[in-house]
């Protein structure tokens, strides 16, 4: 499948440019035609530097439920159910059910929920900001790269004083009053309270890019977990359970995936020719998601068609793969930020706007490379990655219903 919208766009733009500074003449929609120059970091820093990298909340893609949708509810009707910030509030409770102790429950019916101006107030001091790829974990795209504002969850938490028999967080959305549209999620109480290192933390969001959520992303306020796949973060959120029951109560469960799952690293194609001559070099590109595991390498194989694989070896771990190029980070970024610029006190980013490291987890990478003196013939051509434990994709975890991590593959066809 091909990224969409805004993406889409993007990678061409930054793949064309890869090209033309690597000394490639005469690129047309990505057709190269001429002679290939060697690598070296300053062209990859211009080939990247005007990328556009964020995709605009308005050409995100979308997973959603709900008839009819809580967004597109009448004005007057989202103010009454708090779908919009002058109205949202949060409930934050015990378990009717468990027996957790909490000195200070919010809630809407003793009259102290969690107000967005509350979650403002919190914000003054304890805002984050964080890079986040959303993926559905049945899906083999990205739904889109962002750039994530919101306030810890753990400062919430802690606001209600829990004291005792907590081991889980339940959490939903608004369902229009409708037991059978509730989307529901939940977390274990130590990934909220605390962060693995390197992670980001576990957010009540309310800004994507620099802008307000809108109801379509979610808004006013959603649940945002880093590490997960795009079901944990749930929309519309309302309400959050502290249960010292230690069983997930998932939505997501009900359908055999696994809601565990952190999310994979994997690479997908974007640019893959049907057609090309002898003698041309051929562009391939493509993005990575990078998972938990980070991200070292991401490469390709040209296997011809007549040359089968040996059943025995499913994932062609004995294949010649061969590495591709990860292309660097861009210095613009594109989505709705103005001027395509990072804000201040991005986590992860040094004082001069730069990652620290590079390609981050749980973020998108692209990268691009050329296929040069392939005969005429009939061809395979796949990608994978290589996490940073040098394990090659689709291991560790290769089950479907733990996030999509399949090795892609498209025809080539090359003529004389």
């Amino acid at each position: 499948m091909f990224l969409s919208g805004e993406l889409h766009r993007q990678h061409l733009e930054v793949t064309r440019r890869y090209f033309l500074q690597l000394g490639v003449a005469g690129v047309s929609a990505l057709k190269v035609q001429s002679a290939w120059a060697e690598l070296d970091q300053t062209i990859l820093d211009e080939a990247a530097a005007d990328m556009g990298y964020f995709t605009p909340q308005a050409e995100f893609g979308t997973v959603e439920r709900g008839d009819p949708l809580p967004y597109t509810l009448p004005l007057t009707k989202r103010l009454e159910v708090g779908l919009e910030r002058k109205t949202w509030t949060l409930d934050v409770v015990p378990d009717p059910n468990s027996n957790p102790e909490m000195e200070h429950p919010m809630s809407r019916e003793k009259g102290n929920p969690l107000t967005f101006d509350g979650l403002m107030k919190l914000a003054e001091k304890h805002a984050v900001r964080f890079l986040k790829i959303m993926t559905c974990n049945n899906i083999s795209t990205p739904l889109g790269m962002g750039l994530w504002e919101g306030v810890p969850l753990r400062n919430v938490i802690w606001a209600t004083r829990p004291k005792a028999n907590i081991r889980r967080l339940f959490y939903f959305g608004h369902h229009n009053n409708d037991p059978k549209q509730m989307f529901r999620s939940s977390l274990p109480i130590g990934r909220v309270l605390e962060d693995p290192p390197g992670d980001n933390p576990v957010m009540l969001c309310y800004k994507l890019n620099g802008q307000w959520l809108s109801g379509k992303r979610g808004g006013p306020v959603r649940m945002l977990v880093p590490d997960a796949y795009g079901f944990k973060s749930v929309k519309w959120l309302k309400t959050v359970i502290l249960t010292n029951d230690f069983r997930a109560n998932d939505t997501y469960a009900d359908a055999n995936n696994d809601i565990d799952s952190w999310m994979k690293t994997m690479s997908r194609f974007h640019l893959r020719p049907d057609k090309a001559k002898v003698g041309e070099p051929i562009p391939v590109t493509g993005w990575a998601q990078v998972g938990v595991g980070g991200l070292s390498k991401v490469q390709i194989w040209v296997n011809p068609k007549d040359n089968p694989w040996p059943e025995d070896d499913p994932y062609f771990t004995k294949a010649p793969w061969r590495d591709a190029t990860i292309l660097p980070p861009p210095t613009s970024w594109g989505g709705d930020l103005p001027g395509g610029r990072l804000p201040a006190n991005v986590r992860f980013f040094d004082r001069n706007g730069r990652p620290e490291r590079w390609p981050m987890r749980y973020t998108l990478a692209h990268w691009a490379t050329l296929l040069k003196d392939l005969k005429p013939g009939a061809y395979d051509v796949r990608c994978r990655t290589i996490d940073e434990n040098g394990i090659a994709q689709p291991m560790p975890r290769p089950f479907r219903k733990s996030g999509r991590n399949t090795i892609q593959r498209f025809s080539l066809a090359v003529e004389a």
